[in-house]
């Protein structure tokens, strides 16, 4: 494939604009980013709108661009649940961030093991949520090189060995540079650029494609066909047999989706619990935009674009803006989708850095560490953490990436008890709360991996097979596990542990 150089030059030019704008992010909202919470919470200074482009840069990824229509391509109605998911999860973040926030402020907790530390005196249940937080996290990283690779792919640029891999290399190292200058300042600017043209990209495809293909009744008539000629017999609609997978996709994906250290990172960045409440209400818009992205994949029915090796279906979507966009237009396209990559990476990055070196380095290394030495340690971990990310997507088969970010939803919901029920009582006991934990761990990675990496797991129930989502299950077998212990540790007398929070640290308005 020759390389479309038009393209790739209005590639080039956003990319250079981001990076300028990641480097002078330094200076926005000045700070001592010697101190942690200056470098990886940027101060907890921003308002609703930066916070509303940071948690929508931070959660509709390069790989919901890519992933969410290459689902809806190759299954059908199923890919939708991404939609509702998202609606569903506004509500519980209105009710239950604002408590977070005041907890974290008053207390200057900078991730969500530093609460759970603090709110049941326990360094093993804090390690289990930090070692979850980096675990869930780092193949989420790297799915984001995917959205890059196939979009570099599009314009022509790949090949085989090193200079396949150097263009990924070189964005990366700039993105490892103004992460590691700017701390999260530098998404959070970014983000801005990221959401115009992510919108501008997605209205003009959803007017200018379906013209092309002859309106919106013949993309559902020729998807409907061609679902049905994939073995999908029930086409563009959802199977009764589907019902109960969908749900509980929906379900388990919201209460998984802002126990993620990125997402808890961008909430705990805002400078107050309106921010919080206000982005709840605002961010179903990008819900919104995602209804109209996983469209792009009965469009890429419909134009008969084909999944290409070795991207497979995550092809369909730049095959789509290739055939039906001018080059211009199409790397405009192809650089929205890399700036969606850029930004959740670094947030997730800094994410991951400040876990590390919170509830593991300053809990197990060194507790006597200075502010100066942990945001610096914070710094290099973040370098280490986008480089492993790098590593594991150049060796290794996408398809590791892609199985092991299926599990990141099992295992971070598993986390859910300790956080979100401890922001509302501390009747679970600590040692039930881990040991809940690890059955969750097990049994969801167990139903995962049985069921070769497949995010449902037909449950047997009394002889009738109830497919489900494998995070929703595993996740009520821990909560099962954390009452039944708590009963049994409390009737013991176990210790639990002193509570160092109070309950007007919940509900107060700052610090």
């Amino acid at each position: 494939m020759t390389i479309d150089w038009v393209a790739l030059s209005v590639f080039i030019l956003l990319f250079v604009i981001v990076t300028v704008m990641g480097f002078l992010a330094a200076r926005w909202r000045r700070g001592d980013l010697d101190l942690l919470h200056e470098w990886g919470l940027a101060g907890r200074r921003f308002g609703t709108v930066i916070t509303w482009f940071l948690l929508g840069g931070d959660l509709y990824t390069a790989y919901t661009f890519v992933a969410v229509p290459a689902l809806v391509f190759g299954t059908g109605a199923n890919g939708f649940f991404a939609v509702p998911y998202t609606i569903i999860v506004y509500p519980f973040v209105f009710l239950v961030m604002p408590r977070l926030w005041s907890v974290a402020r008053r207390h200057g907790y900078i991730t969500a093991a530093d609460f759970v530390r603090g709110r049941y005196e326990s360094r093993w249940l804090s390690l289990a949520v930090a070692f979850t937080g980096i675990l869930a996290t780092m193949p989420y990283i790297a799915l984001q090189l995917v959205g890059i690779q196939v979009v570099l792919a599009a314009m022509g640029v790949e090949g085989t060995g090193l200079a396949a891999d150097a263009p990924l290399v070189i964005a990366f190292i700039i993105l490892a540079a103004y992460t590691y200058f700017s701390g999260l300042r530098a998404p959070a600017m970014i983000a801005l650029v990221k959401d115009v043209i992510i919108y501008i990209t997605i209205f003009v495809a959803i007017i200018v494609i379906p013209i092309k293909l002859g309106g919106f009744g013949n993309i559902f008539a020729a998807a409907d066909a061609g679902l049905k000629a994939k073995n999908i017999p029930q086409g563009v609609l959802l199977a009764p047999g589907q019902f109960s997978a969908y749900a509980t996709l929906a379900l388990g994906s919201a209460l998984a989706l802002f126990m993620y250290p990125h997402s808890i990172t961008g909430v705990l960045s805002s400078n107050s619990r309106h921010a919080i409440k206000r982005n709840a209400a605002l961010l179903p818009a990008y819900s919104f935009l995602l209804g109209l992205i996983a469209l792009l994949g009965f469009m890429a029915i419909a134009a008969n674009i084909q999944p290409r090796a070795p991207y497979g279906a995550q092809w369909i979507v730049p095959g789509l803006f290739l055939q039906m966009f001018p080059s211009w237009f199409a790397g405009f396209a192809f650089g929205a989708i890399a700036i969606g990559a850029l930004v959740p990476a670094s947030i997730m990055s800094i994410a991951a850095a400040n876990l590390f070196t919170r509830n593991i380095w300053r809990e197990y290394v060194n507790p006597a560490v200075s502010d100066r030495d942990e945001s610096n340690i914070a710094k290099l971990t973040s370098l280490v953490v986008k480089f492993g990310a790098l590593v594991f997507i150049i060796f290794l088969p996408t398809q590791y990436a892609i199985n092991l970010q299926l599990l990141g939803g099992v295992w971070i919901i598993q986390t859910l008890p300790a956080i979100v029920i401890g922001l509302y009582t501390r009747w679970l006991h600590r040692w039930a709360l881990l040991i809940g934990w690890a059955v969750g761990m097990l049994s969801g990675t167990g139903m995962a991996v049985a069921q070769n990496f497949s995010s449902v797991y037909p449950l047997n129930v009394f002889g009738t097979v109830i497919p489900g989502y494998a995070a929703l299950y595993s996740f009520i077998l821990n909560l099962v596990v954390a009452v039944v212990l708590t009963w049994v540790f409390r009737a013991a007398s176990a210790p639990a542990g002193a509570d160092e929070t109070h309950e007007l640290d919940y509900t107060a308005v700052a610090a």
